[in-house]
């Protein structure tokens, strides 16, 4: 036997003889799934009140939310990822409230310092100031250092997808609203309209790009009607058989809608207002703070449990009070706080795998 044929036949026994190499799905596979913890706040929606409040505690030379949210803030900052809503553009000139909205840019340093890493901004009060406003929200967010999506400043921005980390996990989060209240869009690709169809092509298109969780936030639905419209029911229905999707997740109606299972997902119809100064009906003073619980196994990721922290915004100061925290701290009236509970846990509801913070109020 010549030197090359011992050789060769050396290699091919060593060859059977060695484990076969792990694909690159297989060596996922042996890591461990990564559970994530994801809050998903409702509603900023910045009415006169709230501004002139907010320039009160600045003194006057400038508008200071921060004291609004404090009690908030350990909620969004224990997350491994803080989401928030803002309703209202901060566009040039001076603030101004209903039916157009303007709100004060001092809101954005107060959405840091909360703690949340990123905000949609698709909403029917995102073209209230047409695309001049829409393009100073995005350079006041991304002068306070926050993250954003829904709105945007040219075509090319809206063909980008935003991934976030969190524990090493890449996190795509996709905003768009059902209306813009009749005012047509500045461009085409000024607002992210919702659409099943595109929707779920972004979708498709964030997983392509490396995302390994997507989160979808939905601007939609009627005005103060706690039962979700047949338009959140058919769209919850066509974006819950994607595989794409993990999480759908809602506001806009400015009371709390039901958290339910939709196609064996969890889908958050609708979290209420976290900050406003709407009074009528009483629910529109709720809101809730949603905690998903996300486990992620390589590419695959689900939403296992939804904890939910009833909030009620006390319209003496315009603070937002964790429901448990402001009874257990005497924060505000008892019977009035009580009735607040009792008013989400009614419309978001309870299951083994949904479950409001705290289970029973003291």
């Amino acid at each position: 036997m010549s030197a090359k044929t011992i050789v060769a036949v050396a290699a091919a026994v060593a060859l059977i003889a060695a484990p076969p190499a792990l694909a690159a799905d297989d060596a996922g596979s042996k890591r461990k799934p990564v559970h994530l913890q994801v809050s998903v706040s409702g509603d900023l929606l910045i009415h006169s009140p709230i501004y002139n409040r907010a320039k009160a505690l600045g003194n006057g030379k400038r508008y200071e939310f921060r004291p609004m949210l404090r009690y908030v803030k350990p909620i969004v900052q224990a997350a491994d990822l803080g989401l928030c809503h803002l309703e209202t553009p901060m566009g040039p000139g001076p603030p101004h409230g209903y039916p157009q909205f303007n709100t004060p840019k001092g809101l954005a340093p107060a959405v840091k310092a909360t703690g949340w890493d990123a905000c949609s901004t698709a909403s029917n009060h995102s073209v209230d100031g047409g695309q001049s406003a829409i393009n100073s929200t995005l350079r006041t967010l991304d002068g306070a250092h926050i993250r954003h999506t829904g709105t945007f400043g040219s075509r090319e921005a809206r063909g980008r997808t935003l991934l976030l980390t969190a524990k090493g996990v890449r996190v795509a989060f996709m905003s768009y609203t059902e209306m813009t209240n009749g005012i047509p869009l500045p461009f085409p690709w000024s607002v992210n309209i919702a659409s099943a169809s595109r929707i779920l092509s972004d979708a498709r298109t964030a997983r392509k790009r490396g995302a390994q969780v997507v989160i979808v936030n939905l601007h939609w639905g009627t005005e103060y009607q706690v039962t979700p419209s047949a338009f959140q029911k058919r769209l919850a229905s066509a974006l819950t058989k994607s595989n794409s999707i993990t999480a759908v997740v809602g506001q806009h109606v400015h009371v709390v809608q039901p958290i339910r299972s939709v196609n064996g997902k969890l889908v958050v119809f609708g979290e209420g207002n976290l900050l406003s100064n709407q009074t009528s009906p009483a629910a529109s003073q709720d809101g809730l703070i949603a905690l998903l619980d996300i486990r992620v196994d390589g590419t695959k990721s689900s939403v296992k449990a939804i904890r939910y922290i009833p909030v009620w915004v006390r319209r003496s100061d315009y603070t937002v009070l964790p429901v448990g925290v402001a009874l257990r701290r005497k924060l505000a009236d008892s019977a009035t706080l009580r009735a607040s509970y009792k008013r989400t846990v009614a419309a978001a509801g309870r299951r083994a795998n949904v479950q409001p913070d705290p289970r029973v109020l003291p």
